[in-house]
């Protein structure tokens, strides 16, 4: 079992994983280090009860895979602490910056959290489980939000991609740029359940023989759609419009392929049922234009170089901070590997 290792900037502070790094306050003066610390970040302490609501948060979360032997844990362990050492240092940072986050902001976020639960008692039921208060949980939103703005002012506002880097990589990576064959089809399809008995089918079939018999005549194909099909798509005249191989199920997917512009398809058995098709306009296999996927290109650049740029900004951070740890003998096995 292995954590990823979680970029702070990413994260959306909306939405309750915000909660899982609870952090407890720590007033000057008091003993250097109390029972139960198990870091010190510029005299900020970290408590051992924090790394254990990280822990329980996350072995809740994957409940339903193997559980860690002691040595994973161990390890398991010392990435969580990094984890809320890396958080105390940019909330410290953004305080150095007089980054402030209003509490008209923090009452919108908890109430936009509020309404993902269906009953005030879900919310309620998460808190405890998740080991918070309301008044704990409105700290973590923001403590959140305020290395949010940190990290977007200090390292994201000051990355630029230029055209020749997103023009290097396009032309460096132009399989990602394809787009696969597609065909426009229209279908009509006559219902038969998976489980449906043989006089069933028969009925089916039956019916759609009689419709392929109306086509056969010079019957409109998008007119019979609307009239008889029973897919959703017979208000269009049976239009599913464009789709690639790998879209439809395989025997519809082999049959539209196969046709010609305008031609009509015998009847096609899926486990939908029967089908009609007449296939349209095909697109061949192509690659993107440049113009057209530069502005994705440089999001998606960018983002990338947010990530790398924010985890060496964090690592600056963290050398000039006075961070000490202090971990029983079996949690320190996990990092001495």
């Amino acid at each position: 079992m292995r954590i990823i290792h979680q970029r702070w900037f990413y994260i959306p502070v909306a939405i309750i994983a915000v909660t899982l790094f609870a952090a407890q306050a720590c007033k000057k003066g008091e003993e250097k280090f109390p029972e139960g610390t198990v870091a010190v970040v510029n005299g900020a302490l970290i408590t051992q009860a924090e790394l254990d609501t990280q822990l329980s948060v996350m072995q809740k979360q994957f409940a339903d895979a193997d559980q860690p032997d002691n040595e994973q844990l161990a390890k398991i362990k010392n990435e969580l602490l990094e984890s809320l050492i890396t958080r105390k240092v940019l909330y410290q940072e953004s305080q150095k910056k007089g980054i402030e986050v209003d509490d008209v902001t923090i009452d919108e976020r908890l109430e936009n959290i509020k309404k993902r639960f269906p009953k005030e008692d879900s919310f309620r039921d998460m808190l405890e489980e998740m080991r918070l208060t309301e008044d704990t949980l409105k700290v973590q939103l923001r403590e959140g939000i305020a290395i949010q703005n940190l990290v977007e002012r200090e390292v994201v506002s000051r990355i630029e991609i230029s055209d020749k880097e997103t023009k290097d990589y396009y032309d460096k990576n132009l399989d990602l740029f394809k787009q696969p064959e597609k065909v426009q089809a229209r279908h009509i399809l006559i219902k038969v359940e998976p489980e449906g008995d043989e006089a069933k089918k028969a009925v089916a079939l039956k019916e759609i023989t009689k419709i392929q018999g109306e086509l056969k005549k010079g019957g409109d194909f998008a007119t019979l759609a609307k009239k008889y099909s029973q897919c959703p798509s017979s208000a269009e005249g049976g239009d599913l419009g464009y789709f690639a191989r790998g879209q439809m199920v395989k025997p519809f997917e082999d049959a539209a392929f196969s046709l010609k512009k305008g031609e009509i398809s015998g009847i096609v058995e899926t486990n939908f049922g029967y089908h009609l098709i007449q296939a349209g306009d095909r697109t061949p296999e192509s690659i993107s234009d440049y113009k057209d996927v530069k502005d994705k290109l440089t999001q998606y650049l960018k983002r990338a170089k947010t990530g790398t740029e924010a985890e060496e900004y964090i690592e600056r951070l963290k050398t000039k901070a006075k961070i000490e740890r202090f971990l029983s003998a079996e949690e320190k096995q996990g990092s001495d590997e």
